[in-house]
């Protein structure tokens, strides 16, 4: 039965999330602005110009830090009411006023870390040996002197800042603002299409003749668009070049993967070990896909099947809280009581609405909770979604609670590992609960298709793609839509080999992703997601603790990847965290195969 989606002002206000930990009323929310304004001129007028002792230094970074988390706290609820309701003018003019009005302050404050990189090194080594609070933040400052640029040229950045970053606005105005579907014809009647309909719906459709003529309606739209997008992309990749050359790192990929304190090796290391060996069992996965459903042959259209569409047990808001609390309760009650405050404090926003942010994300303003945005559709694979999301809640929640603000936010390559540890988790619960072969295959073809195919097949094939990109530009290739196009194309057909057929329109699959503009994130997926798999099954076995586990949590960036990733007896410098993964998964599929054979 199809839901109805409601207007905002329809939905139960006890399954939204609860803005008012941010500020109580919009009065309050104006007189922050004000006093941040404030804030912000008093330390432009007090520090610029007069870093000149640790004291001041430390002061100055004190002062930093408290307008910091101001500004995160006014950000997010310009942007949470934004992404509640964007058909509400008053939500959107607020959020046009923040946008204007933090680019006002970022150029007041652009002056202070150019003046900290500025300093003589026995300056900001004596402040750091005098301020445990600001410690790691002067640490980090001292290992990017290399790669400092001078103030000016910092300033002059600033000033062309909207610029710069204007290629993933305009990527987000062609796709979902100026590219306008046609309708299709398959199985004799006519279907809407739009970029929503399509990865929401019709690249999932259990009929072949429906879902294939989709995908190529859909991929001939994409075509109509690809010379304007992948202009638009080269001037993102360049402007990174840009970037790279002006800070002294010695290529693109070095520069970006500096932010998540890595090394190229690991880099390299994760997209070709699951290129080369995830392949084996995901396209044993991809036949046994096109044995289910008496397909033809597999093809690229074929890959987002459902092992069972139509078994899929319903679950309601109001029942998700003892699948979350019981599901998690594994990792101990100091998290059982974190996901009891998530539903008691309003941390989640559940219900479909018109004008609502489509997808999921969590926010998790500096010691105030968290905010987990879904889109509930009272179908079970929504609890995997909520217990990735309350991985996230999770994670800032105890680094919020043990660091300091500079210390919270963890590198991109672990980002992804908390959230995705719930997944496993939660899918080890559910096969507890129900030993129904069908209920099983559901729950296991899920945490295959989810969280394994999403994180490890989906996103890595986008850093293998992203990878050669980054290569073209230090050749100083041209990247035109065609060289695109063929460089996708070649990184599908060398991870499914002959098992399945990736027709040539394919190769524009890059255009549906915007991963591409928020630097090497796609591979940090199937980062989390190793680590994860790795601590899941070290807990189950006993060989390490929840208590290790939740102290991981808790150090938020106090440490690199590689050494909370140690923690937890995990070696990220050898390549046995990717098998141990790869291994998982592949007995997984054969779970799935053994109970598609005992239920037939």
């Amino acid at each position: 039965m199809e839901m109805k989606v409601l207007k905002r002002s329809e939905v139960n206000t006890n399954e939204t999330w609860d803005l008012t930990r941010l500020f109580k009323t919009e009065e309050d929310y104006e007189k922050a602005l004000f006093e941040l304004s404030k804030k912000v001129e008093n330390f432009e007028k007090k520090y610029k110009d007069n870093l000149n002792t640790p004291d001041i230094i430390n002061s100055a970074l004190d002062d930093y830090r408290d307008i910091s988390i101001c500004i995160t706290y006014v950000n997010l609820y310009a942007d949470l009411n934004a992404s509640s309701d964007q058909t509400d003018e008053k939500n959107a003019v607020r959020f046009g006023k923040f946008s204007i009005y933090y680019s006002d302050l970022s150029k007041k404050l652009v002056f202070f870390l150019s003046e900290l990189k500025s300093l003589d090194i026995k300056l900001l080594e004596d402040a750091k040996n005098s301020s445990t609070e600001n410690k790691l933040f002067l640490e980090k400052i001292i290992k990017k002197l290399p790669h400092k640029i001078s103030k000016e040229v910092k300033q002059a950045l600033g000033e062309f800042r909207q610029t710069l970053d204007s290629s993933y606005r305009n990527y987000i105005k062609f796709k979902l603002s100026d590219m306008k579907f046609n309708n299709f014809i398959a199985d004799g009647k006519e279907h809407e299409m739009s970029f929503t309909l399509f990865e929401n719906g019709w690249q999932n459709n259990s009929n072949a003749e429906i879902r294939r003529a989709a995908f190529e309606n859909f991929y001939k739209k994409l075509g109509e668009y690809e010379n304007g997008l992948a202009n638009n992309y080269a001037a993102h990749v360049l402007k990174e070049k840009a970037y790279a050359n002006l800070k002294n790192f010695d290529n693109v990929i070095s520069y970006l993967l500096d932010k998540q304190d890595v090394t190229e090796d690991l880099y390299n290391r994760q997209i070709d070990i699951i290129m080369e060996k995830l392949s084996v069992p995901m396209r044993k996965y991809a036949n046994l896909l096109k044995e289910i459903h008496g397909l033809d042959k597999i093809t690229y259209a074929d890959l987002h099947l459902a092992v069972d569409p139509e078994f899929e047990p319903s679950i309601t808001i109001a029942e998700s809280k003892k699948y979350a609390i019981d599901g998690l309760s594994i990792l101990g009650p100091e998290y059982t009581l974190m996901v009891e405050k998530s539903y008691n404090e309003r941390w989640i926003d559940f219900p479909q609405s018109l004008g609502k942010s489509t997808g999921g994300f969590c926010d998790s303003p500096y010691q105030k909770g968290s905010y987990i945005l879904l889109n509930w559709n009272n179908e079970m694979n929504e609890v995997f979604v909520l217990a990735h999301e309350l991985g996230h809640a999770g994670h800032f929640y105890f680094a919020g609670a043990n660091q300091n603000f500079f210390n919270t936010e963890a590198s991109l390559y672990f980002i992804e590992a908390p959230s995705t540890m719930n997944e496993i988790i939660m899918a080890d619960h559910l096969k507890s609960q129900n030993k129904d072969p069908r209920f099983l295959r559901f729950v296991l073809s899920n945490i295959i298709s989810r969280t394994y195919y999403h994180n490890c097949v989906t996103h890595l094939l986008e850093a293998h793609y992203q990878r050669e990109v980054y290569r073209l530009v230090e050749s100083k290739q041209p990247i035109t839509a065609n060289v695109l196009n063929n460089l996708k194309l070649d990184t599908l057909r060398q991870f499914w080999g002959d098992t399945v057929e990736i027709p040539d329109w394919a190769g524009r699959t890059w255009i549906r992703q915007p991963h591409y503009f928020m630097g090497l994130y796609p591979y940090t997926y199937s980062a989390g997601l190793t680590i994860a798999t790795s601590a899941y099954k070290k807990i189950k076995s006993g060989e390490i603790s929840v208590e290790t586990w939740l102290d991981v949590l808790k150090a938020g960036n106090t440490k690199s990847p590689v050494e909370l990733a140690k923690m937890v007896n995990v070696d990220l410098t050898t390549e046995k965290p990717l098998l141990e993964m790869i291994d998982f998964v592949s007995q997984m599929i054969n779970e799935v195969i053994d109970l598609t054979k005992e239920l037939d």
